[in-house]
């Protein structure tokens, strides 16, 4: 079974996704703030990460980054999923390494998990 870490503090977003997963091979793994994501994504070695970049305790650009240093973490896919529509943010994002860049206004869920799929193949 595929794991996605979903590091998001919008409880809704987490609800929607395990919801439209449902009968999925796909289980969601939820942190709620930065520093419980880096924790989890260390711990359990997720298929892929969606982040946010606004996020409480450590912002999410902190958490791509710490993530993308770690030997443990630096080869997990990490898909942004954010309002911040801020082009320097886009720009370290991509020179991090993310493998896309998402606004939630411009996408919709099933959109996002199309991501999803083609990143954990």
């Amino acid at each position: 079974m595929k794991k996605i870490l979903l590091i998001e503090d919008e409880r809704n977003l987490h609800k929607v996704l395990n919801d439209y997963l449902q009968g999925e091979e796909i289980e969601i793994i939820s942190a709620f703030d930065g520093e419980e994501g880096i924790k989890k994504a260390k711990e359990l070695k997720p298929d892929v990460v969606i982040l946010d970049l606004v996020l409480p305790k450590i912002q999410g650009m902190d958490v791509l980054r710490e993530l993308k240093k770690d030997e443990v973490t630096k080869h997990i896919p990490i898909i942004i999923f954010t309002n911040l529509h801020d082009f320097n943010a886009i720009q370290e994002s991509v020179e991090c390494g993310v493998n896309c860049y998402l606004l939630k206004s411009d996408y919709k869920i099933e959109d996002l998990l199309k991501r999803v799929k083609q990143v954990i193949k």
